[in-house]
């Protein structure tokens, strides 16, 4: 075993974690803020992926500018569709969320496939995200720290705004007590409609910064289906910092095991999750999953 890869694969575990993380940050939102069970978040992410491809590879926009780009857009794209067709499911039954939620993954991945291709969505990346950087006997690239970077910022961000703010006030009461909340003047749907827009646009950034990490073809919305859903199961639906926990958490198993057990490495995240599962059932938030 060489010390200096095993340290890179930690590097890149570390590096995938943060995209699990804007990934399942805005599913862990919802799911704790509205009881939707948003299997179509994945959809999102596609969604700044896509965004991304086609601004810098066929417009020429520069990496840095397109990414709040995909940020803005693809949360005004989840505000459209939570006032045009989600709001209406929230009142239905849990397998209805479903139901419907998986629809419309199926749905995107179609329309993807229609307007892109099947193929893997080549992007080429600035020269400083592929610049080799060296730091303590570790090889890494500037794409990676970058990506550690932006969900370090993510993070800190999210809790000044849910801890700090008057939104992050409302969305607490709402999550404590929607009928006191409206009862004292606060538009839970407004609201509700704030929070989704908001966790779609992480979840489109997070797509953005993958497509030069993990590629992006139009798979996405199911292919990290399983692991977003374990990051929300584990950290707790809601909970900002039980998410970055679980998801920096299961990245580093995920990279750290198929390095080190190749043969048997990519079940071992879905043993943890039982194993969570049993001995954690609401999460290292304490609620429920």
């Amino acid at each position: 075993m060489n010390l200096t890869s095993l340290l890179t694969v930690v590097v890149d575990g570390v590096a995938y974690g943060m995209l699990l993380f804007l990934f399942s940050i805005g599913l862990s939102i919802t799911l704790g803020l509205m009881r939707f069970v948003n299997l179509a978040h994945g959809a999102f992410a596609m969604c700044g992926g896509y965004i991304l491809v086609v601004l810098t590879g066929r417009l020429g926009i520069p990496f840095l500018l397109v990414l709040p780009i995909a940020f803005l857009l693809t949360g005004a794209i989840g505000i459209a569709l939570e006032r045009t067709l989600i709001r209406h499911v929230y009142r239905k039954p849990e397998l209805q969320h479903v139901l419907f939620s998986i629809g419309l993954a199926f749905a995107a991945g179609a329309v993807a496939n229609i307007i892109f291709g099947p193929q893997q969505q080549p992007i080429a990346l600035p020269g400083w995200a592929t610049q080799r950087v060296e730091f303590l006997g570790v090889v890494t690239s500037g794409y990676r720290l970058f990506i550690m970077a932006s969900g370090v910022i993510a993070l800190l961000a999210l809790l000044l705004l849910i801890n700090r703010t008057l939104f992050g006030a409302r969305i607490r009461a709402a999550v404590d007590n929607r009928v006191t909340a409206e009862g004292i003047g606060i538009n839970v749907s407004g609201l509700f409609a704030a929070a989704f827009g908001l966790g779609a646009a992480f979840a489109g950034l997070g797509g953005a910064l993958a497509v030069g990490f993990l590629g992006l073809d139009p798979s996405f919305p199911l292919k990290y289906l399983v692991l977003v859903l374990m990051v929300v199961a584990i950290g707790g639906p809601g909970s900002v910092g039980g998410s970055f926990i679980a998801a920096i958490f299961l990245g580093l198993a995920d990279s750290l095991f198929k390095y080190l057990l190749p043969e048997v490495g990519g079940f071992v995240i879905y043993t943890i999750l039982v194993l969570a599962m049993v001995f954690m059932p609401y999460g290292l938030a304490r609620r429920g999953a």
